[in-house]
């Protein structure tokens, strides 16, 4: 794979190798780790540009940053009403971000049906509309998305066209119609399609487990950089195999995690988290059955860490 720097308006990554935004996963520490491995960008979890607007506790939390995090600060906004896009992109909550990433391409029902995410996809007009109201933050603005609805109407490049033509700095293509979900093939003629339609950058996404999978990525569509998604839930150190970075001592490494997220997070929600992210690091193991049913029997921080010291990641 091919490392280079991505200028997004000005925004300068120190490699194209990022991380996605993920729902119930990419938190402040979840994502400072990855950068610590590697990872040039990183996004919080997707945020409704609506509950910010209503003052929602939850939604503010998730915007939170550790003060040692050393990256490009990127929030992802999520929304259908330009009006609610626009004061949330121009709140005080926002001001300490450098980059705000739209989505149009989440394919969760909930999502879709409320028109939001990637809804968007079968309405340019408001999807132009929301773009533009992001940028009148007079931040830099990235759009990510996937390749349709379905495959009976793919609209990459024409999606990607209007996304430049209404602002955005970069885009990310989901090489996947919104029926997909995460299953099924990665269409890279598409991502390729949306490369050669504008002249920001374009990132491609999905189906990176390994470098392998990056530089097939990156040969097929001649994207600028990938952005890794379930690939970093599984293995977060997979950034240090795409970036050439040291490979970290994985047991330490996740006990770290484990501590600074009961830190800041508490005990109860560090618990049922980490129990779920080393079952995901543990994916593919000798026993690995067995060691994930062992992991969700913890009921304290200090069993739970007994037991990382006893997994071999």
């Amino acid at each position: 794979m091919h490392l280079k720097s991505i200028d997004i308006g000005g925004l300068q990554t120190p490699n194209n190798v990022f991380l996605a935004p993920l729902a119930g996963y990419t938190n402040a520490v979840f994502r400072e780790m990855c950068f610590s491995l590697g990872a040039g960008l990183t996004f919080t979890e997707m945020v409704s540009a609506k509950g910010l607007c209503y003052g929602s506790k939850n939604t503010q939390d998730l915007l939170y940053v550790t003060p040692s995090y050393g990256g490009i600060k990127a929030v992802q906004l999520f929304g259908s009403d330009p009006e609610y896009l626009s004061r949330a992109a121009c709140s005080g909550l926002i001001a300490p971000f450098d980059l705000i990433d739209i989505n149009m391409g989440c394919p969760v029902p909930k999502i879709f049906n409320n028109g939001e995410g990637s809804a968007l996809l079968d309405d340019f007009a408001r999807a132009s509309q929301i773009i533009k109201a992001c940028k009148s933050s007079g931040k830099r603005v990235s759009v990510k998305f996937r390749t349709g609805i379905t495959a009976q109407k793919l609209v990459t490049a024409d999606f990607a066209k209007m996304c430049e033509d209404s602002g955005a700095d970069m885009i990310t293509v989901h090489g996947r119609t919104r029926d997909k979900i995460y299953a099924g093939e990665v269409n890279y003629g598409e991502i390729a399609a949306a490369k050669r339609a504008v002249s920001i950058p374009v990132i491609a996404n999905g189906g990176v487990f390994c470098r392998q999978d990056a530089d097939i990525l990156m040969e097929r569509t001649g994207a600028d950089g990938v952005m890794v998604a379930r690939g970093a839930m599984y293995s977060p150190w997979i950034f240090c195999e795409l970036t050439g970075s040291p490979q970290p001592d994985r047991c330490a490494l996740v006990k770290r995690q484990l501590e600074e997220t009961n830190k800041l997070y508490g005990e109860r929600f560090a618990l049922v988290f980490m129990r779920k992210m080393a079952a995901f690091y543990t994916k593919g193991k000798r026993c690995s059955s067995a060691l994930r049913e062992r992991l969700f029997t913890c009921d304290t921080i200090e069993k739970l860490e007994g037991m990382i010291n006893e997994t071999e990641f």
